[in-house]
């Protein structure tokens, strides 16, 4: 499905939806296809394994990649597509400097996990990342490719952020509004296990 975006500069971008579905059984993929967006099936399960799929089937120059139940605006991920056409090899969404609304992420996360895993980028990488674990970001195809990502589950996301630090890429953020999840089901992120993991 192609659509034009319009940049705040006055440049419009023209792009696809690709939904990369490895298993879900909420109908997501049926509304998605009935509105033009491109299907990819990706027989791995686990987050990071969708995500693989679907950047590596995606035709275009600049990658966003979100989830798919209401939890973000993608409108909001026009400045990070800026941010790259400026010269940023990676740009993160951070909800600490945007918004979070009541009932869209559990405390544990928000006061204990995020902030303690992001503090490690802080230290360890000198990476000046707020959220570490965004679900709205966006880099270059060219990236993807450089970071040779191989995690399969939640943890894909902080093998993003590392890989980007260990090879000197140009880093950006852009503040964003976490919503609640609007799938009314139980999300697939376990706290404490893939916390572990992610550490």
């Amino acid at each position: 499905w192609a659509d034009t975006v319009w940049l705040n500069n006055g440049d419009g971008l023209t792009g696809e939806i690709i939904i990369a579905d490895n298993g879900s059984d909420d109908g997501s993929q049926q509304i998605a296809q009935s509105h033009g967006a491109r299907l990819v099936a990706v027989p791995w399960r686990g987050y990071g394994a969708a995500l693989k799929g679907g950047m590596t089937a995606a035709r275009g120059r600049y990658l966003v990649m979100g989830d798919s139940d209401c939890s973000y605006d993608f409108i909001e991920a026009a400045p990070m597509v800026e941010n790259l056409i400026q010269g940023a090899d990676v740009c993160l969404g951070s909800r600490f400097r945007g918004r979070i609304k009541p009932g869209a992420m559990p405390f544990l996360n928000r006061y204990l996990g995020n902030p303690l895993l992001t503090g490690i980028f802080r230290v360890l990488y000198q990476l000046p990342v707020t959220d570490a674990h965004c679900g709205l970001r966006a880099l270059t195809k060219n990236t993807f490719e450089r970071l040779r990502l191989e995690s399969d589950g939640m943890e894909f996301a902080t093998e993003m952020v590392l890989k980007a630090a260990l090879l000197d890429c140009r880093y950006a953020e852009t503040p964003v509004t976490l919503s609640p999840d609007q799938r009314g089901c139980a999300p697939h992120l376990q706290p404490w296990h893939d916390g572990w993991r992610h550490l």
